[in-house]
């Protein structure tokens, strides 16, 4: 599965075009986070990890959390202003690096919480709909040219017409 990453400075962007919209989360197929559901914190995670070649990585994200209260309070989801209101108060106290990737986490009694990236953003109707797709592990190493401990891909071997008593070597020259 290939993640679809997005900073920051790009979430907020979109939302900053859709100010009168009702701002929903799809966190699954035709399934919804409850219209009552709190943006309770956003949290800055500075990362920094070794890969399995011992390459040193960093990178920062940006979580967005969302929260379902067990009773529904409301049958209609915050107005894209009103997040963005939360977000102004929270960049009011903490410096968010705008090249950070993004992230929504969200789990409830049906879901187990994970993190999420933001992977469309949909209009219907009054409604911004922000498809959310799941992360998944990956190798940074492959990224890089390497196995991560996996087989390599087999090079494809034509073979080769040659006269008595000749050969052909890969990287030879003679083919």
């Amino acid at each position: 599965m290939s993640n679809s990453k997005m900073t920051w400075q790009a979430f907020k962007d979109q939302l900053q075009q859709h100010p009168e919209q009702i701002l929903q989360f799809q966190y699954a197929a035709d399934k919804l986070v409850a219209p009552s559901y709190h943006i309770t914190e956003i949290k800055q995670a500075p990362i920094t990890s070794v890969d399995c070649g011992g390459k040193v990585n960093a990178w920062t994200e940006i979580i967005v959390q969302l929260w379902e209260p067990e009773e529904e309070q409301t049958d209609r989801a915050m107005s894209v202003n009103k997040a963005l209101k939360i977000v102004n108060l929270v960049e009011s106290n903490i410096d968010l690096n705008p090249k950070a990737t993004v992230k929504i986490e969200f789990g409830n009694s049906e879901f187990d919480t994970r993190q999420m990236y933001p992977n469309e953003f949909l209009l219907e109707g009054e409604n911004l709909v922000i498809n959310l797709q799941p992360d998944a592990t990956q190798c940074k190493a492959t990224d890089r040219g390497m196995t991560c401990g996996t087989p390599k891909t087999k090079t494809l071997e034509i073979p080769v017409a040659m006269e008595a008593g000749q050969s052909c070597t890969p990287g030879g020259g003679c083919c």
